[in-house]
């Protein structure tokens, strides 16, 4: 099936911020991946800020039907963590890429206050989500030592974060994987 322009623009403009930054793409990069002028791209997006929250807005809908799924298919908590670290991990692609909110977050100063809203709604949903995760573990017993819940989650998402930088660095998942392991060994 086809894709519209909108959509392989959102496509192209994610591609790029997940692997080189909110300030490592242009109207120009999109312009080119995409195969249309730039001013075609103002007409979708009038503003670098206008694409980045209509990028945001995408993402925390689809990680919100990520968690959604991952709630229907994984019964217990522990198993829920191990499907959200296993997220984090493949958005790696190899060490070669962040998750969008990760690779936005490392140009602060260049973003847009509606995105910086943007990354704040997002971690605020995903902190919430793994906080039921975290209580499903404790009252389950599938995530060993949990005591707070909602600490735990708060915790969790900067790990998460983190690690993921260190294994982009580098470009090697395996330091991932090694950060993560104070999660995964309690499973």
């Amino acid at each position: 099936m086809a894709t519209d322009t909108k959509t392989a623009l959102l496509n192209s403009a994610e591609r790029a911020a997940r692997t080189r930054g909110f300030d490592g793409f242009s109207y120009a990069d999109l312009s080119a991946d995409v195969g249309i002028r730039k001013a075609s791209i103002h007409h979708h997006f009038p503003t670098k800020a206008a694409l980045s929250v209509a990028l945001m807005e995408r993402y925390y809908d689809d990680l919100k039907a990520v968690c959604d799924q991952i709630d229907v298919s994984h019964k217990t908590g522990g198993a829920r963590l191990t499907a959200l670290i296993d997220r984090y991990r493949s958005a790696l692609e190899g060490g070669k890429s962040l998750c969008l909110c990760v690779s936005f977050s490392t140009s602060r100063e260049s973003l847009p206050e509606e995105v910086i809203a943007q990354i704040g709604r997002f971690r605020e949903m995903i902190i919430a989500w793994t906080e039921t995760v975290f209580a499903a573990g404790q009252t389950d017993g599938s995530i060993a030592h949990v005591a707070n819940p909602a600490v735990e989650a708060a915790a969790a998402l900067p790990l998460l974060e983190g690690a993921q930088l260190a294994a982009r660095v580098e470009e090697n998942p395996a330091l991932f994987d090694s950060a993560v392991q104070i999660l995964t060994q309690r499973l």
